[in-house]
């Protein structure tokens, strides 16, 4: 990062090299930017909230350069990583339907989120939306057939392409989910 660019386009703009040399849309760069805008904070004075920001920047980077990882994976599949969720919450359910409700809740996400991924799902053919026959108001969603295979392919080259790479189950990754973990139960994602 050059010190005319704000710390927030640190984590902007370059993906850079994937693990397993896989080129994206930027090269690599010479330095750490994350590292270099903390330097920034500290010489203007904000010292106290540096290594703050540099955590929050590093996570977002983190974020966007796992996402692009699993795009890859799930895009040629026609699924977003939200689509991908969603078929998986269902294929686990114990009655092979959800209502859209539980669905939002237990994916922790806005309602309109979900309606938006089963639509594109049931467009595709891979679930179907239909009323609760316990509850007039509740819509559940159901995954098909199809969408069971294709949630269980898409697992597969998941599986075998990114989450169960060296690097994302390493000690370090582990004690990393740890760390994320108090971090979502001090910010209220679970109870404990």
């Amino acid at each position: 990062m050059t010190a005319d660019l704000p710390a927030a386009h640190a984590s902007q703009g370059r993906r850079g090299t994937l693990p397993g040399g896989r080129s994206t849309t930027s090269p690599s760069l010479p330095g750490d930017p994350i590292g270099e805008a903390a330097r920034l904070w500290r010489e203007r004075g904000w010292g106290d909230a540096a290594d703050g920001m540099a955590a929050v920047t590093s996570l977002m980077r983190a974020q966007a350069i796992v996402l692009g990882m699993v795009d890859d994976v799930l895009r040629p599949m026609q699924l977003s990583f939200a689509r991908y969720e969603l078929l998986m919450l269902l294929t686990f359910t114990r009655h092979g339907a959800l209502s859209m409700t539980k669905a939002g809740a237990r994916l922790q996400v806005h309602p309109a989120s979900v309606t938006n991924a089963a639509s594109r799902l049931e467009a595709a053919g891979l679930v179907v939306r239909r009323p609760s026959p316990h509850d007039g108001r509740a819509v559940l969603v159901e995954p098909t057939g199809a969408g069971r295979a294709v949630a269980a392919e898409a697992t597969d080259r998941l599986n075998r392409e990114v989450f169960g790479r060296p690097e994302m189950t390493s000690p370090r990754m582990l004690a990393l989910v740890d760390i994320l973990r108090d971090v979502r139960r001090e910010a209220g994602d679970f109870e404990p």
